[in-house]
């Protein structure tokens, strides 16, 4: 398989990843959690949390529209791979060493999805990376 395919594939993941995290304000109970804080401190998690759908967007949407331009080497394609790259290696980071989601993995369905992100998340780093110093 060819970086470009793998870069599309990274792409449909992307919108994958969206599709998964539409579950996190139920799971988290964020009506009831998010209730606890002041209004401006809520709004600033539902504005962060819209921000970081338009990046997923940007990220999949470039990577299913130009997977021969992310793979082709230009130095803006390496570039922006190299920053996909990085934010999803950072986010691995945090998956492994500052989340604690053990209470809430009550059920099997749960701890496949969680499972399942970390490796789209892994996939992401390692592809993205690829093409980053390819």
């Amino acid at each position: 398989m060819n970086l470009a395919t793998l870069i599309l594939i990274g792409g449909m993941l992307h919108f994958g990843t969206l599709l998964a995290s539409f579950t996190v304000p139920r799971v988290l109970d964020w009506r009831h959690e998010l209730g606890k804080l002041d209004p401006l401190s809520r709004q600033l998690v539902w504005v962060h949390g819209a921000f970081l759908v338009l990046i997923i967007v940007g990220f999949g949407s470039v990577s299913v529209g130009l997977p021969n331009e992310l793979a082709g080497g230009s130095l803006l394609a390496r570039a922006l791979c190299a920053f996909i790259a990085l934010f999803w290696a950072a986010r691995l980071i945090v998956q492994f060493f500052v989340f604690e989601p053990k209470a809430l993995l009550r059920t099997a369905l749960l701890k496949l999805g969680y499972n399942g992100l970390t490796a789209v998340f892994a996939y992401h780093a390692v592809v993205y990376g690829m093409a980053a110093v390819r």
